[in-house]
């Protein structure tokens, strides 16, 4: 969990806990000269209720317009008549498509979360939300075009008018494709269905992802054994997962950094930063299944020199054409952040020049549950509130196979197979039963929700921007 978050997570529970201290003493008063049993039912009732209605954290207001700038990128108006979508005019040309609309929840809102249906995919946004939101529509195009797209809301309504906008852009399945992925999944997470698609395709895994290991306690391992233990185990998921999407081990790369390091690596770029936990500081320990020599093989230190000089003879030798990797402002994990900054540097030590880069978000810091609503289906834009960069899209869609796919290569991951814990089970179940949420038979793990979708949406910066 990255500082940032913590900080408005721990805002939030300090606001939590001074509700529920006001609460439990007004029931203290409330009991004053009446049944003194009477509290205690009430009080399991509010706690229900939170469970139930009020867990969720989203740390802005939900009435707040979420706010992109498109440019010039061509748009046109929508017209909503009896429950289906038309045209005001010609649909733009374009590959992806975001459609720009204003809602208002109404009161249900607060209790179950309010959607739109959209040619029978459907699309959730906050309890309670109101205000300007971006749906990735680029899979009902032709039916709009058709004038066969059918639209219906539920526990909201549509205010003012609609419009769509179309984003040309090359298709990157037929591109040559590095993916970055700070940790054994992210590439997963953010791209399966991509690098499923592509023929020419590098996934270069940063880190060994050994931290957080506690769970492997119950092996009668102590704290460091445990972390090697993770990191060997992540490791290996790096090379072999992949290949269930198709991508040969030797395009497959584990360069074996420390999670949680990177940020620190940056700041301090000569010096080397071992494990946190495991207290391992050679990054060769789990490089043993690559197939490409790096120039940090050398001396096996954990520096941000030796990463940037990795990566930039990555970049050498691949020639990627477009490279995947976390969004520097959307995904506040530090490892995420030090991982596109790690590219930028690479990038300009490196002498091949790719063409654009596709960004991803697998966190955020301030709405755990985006993408919402159920597995399987739609995608909305995160929430961003300072247009201060022209954004474009690119999103590829998912057969209901290639989902399954995409499930079963999280399945095998080792850092999403632990059980949640109970308590979280337990306000499933209140959810599914008062608040009528949903998920998945796949895996328990959150991302199995919020990953497995029916499309994978991605930001596209030209290099020339992202180098600027």
């Amino acid at each position: 969990m990255t500082r940032g978050k913590q900080e408005l997570l721990k805002q939030f529970r300090r606001k939590k806990r001074l509700a529920l201290g006001i609460g439990a003493g007004l029931f203290l008063i409330a009991g004053i000269g009446i049944t003194w049993w009477i509290p205690i039912p009430l009080a399991f009732l509010v706690w229900i209720a939170h469970e139930a209605w009020f867990s969720d954290h989203f740390f802005y207001p939900a009435d707040a317009d979420y706010r992109y700038d498109f440019g010039d990128a061509p748009s046109v108006d929508l017209l909503l008549r009896d429950g289906q979508l038309s045209l005001k005019g010609q649909l733009p040309s374009g590959d992806t498509y975001i459609l720009e609309l204003r809602i208002i929840s109404d009161w249900r809102s607060r209790f179950f979360d309010p959607h739109v249906i959209i040619g029978g995919e459907r699309f959730d946004f906050e309890h309670a939300a109101k205000g300007k939101r971006f749906i990735n529509l680029n899979k009902h195009a032709q039916a709009l075009a058709d004038r066969e797209l059918t639209f219906k809301a539920r526990y909201c309504r549509i205010d003012g008018g609609m419009r769509l906008t179309a984003f040309r852009n090359a298709d990157f399945t037929r591109k040559r494709l590095m993916i970055l992925a700070p940790h054994a999944d992210d590439a997963e997470l953010a791209a399966f269905g991509v690098y499923r698609r592509t023929h020419d395709v590098l996934i270069v895994t940063l880190t060994q992802g050994e931290t957080e290991a506690e769970d492997y306690l119950k092996l009668g391992l102590d704290l460091p054994r445990c972390a090697r233990l993770k990191g060997r185990l992540r490791a290996w998921d790096s090379i072999a997962i992949p290949v269930w999407g198709g991508v040969a081990p030797e395009n497959c790369l584990q360069l074996g950094y420390y999670g949680m390091q990177l940020a620190g690596m940056h700041k301090q770029p000569d010096s080397p930063f071992g494990s946190r936990l495991s207290g391992n500081s050679d990054v060769r320990e789990v490089r043993g299944w690559n197939k490409r020599r790096l120039p940090s093989d050398g001396d096996g230190s954990p520096t941000w020199n030796n990463l940037i000089a990795d990566l930039a003879f990555l970049l050498d030798d691949f020639h990627p054409e477009a490279v995947i990797t976390p969004h520097p402002r959307i995904d506040p994990h530090p490892d995420h952040v030090a991982t596109t900054q790690a590219l930028k540097e690479a990038a300009i030590r490196s002498q091949w020049k790719f063409e654009a880069v596709l960004f991803y978000a697998n966190h955020l810091h301030d709405n755990d549950r985006w993408p919402m609503g159920p597995a399987g289906e739609g995608i909305t834009l995160p929430p961003v509130f300072n247009a201060d960069e022209r954004e474009t899209f690119w999103s590829l869609p998912l057969t209901h196979e290639m989902q399954i796919d995409k499930a079963m290569a999280l399945a095998m991951h080792h850092d999403l197979m632990p059980r949640i814990p109970f308590k979280k089970r337990i306000r499933r179940r209140i959810q599914a039963l008062l608040a009528g949420r949903q998920w998945p038979q796949t895996g328990e793990n959150e991302f199995f929700r919020k990953a497995v979708r029916s499309s994978e949406l991605f930001h596209v910066r030209l290099t020339k921007d992202f180098l600027s």
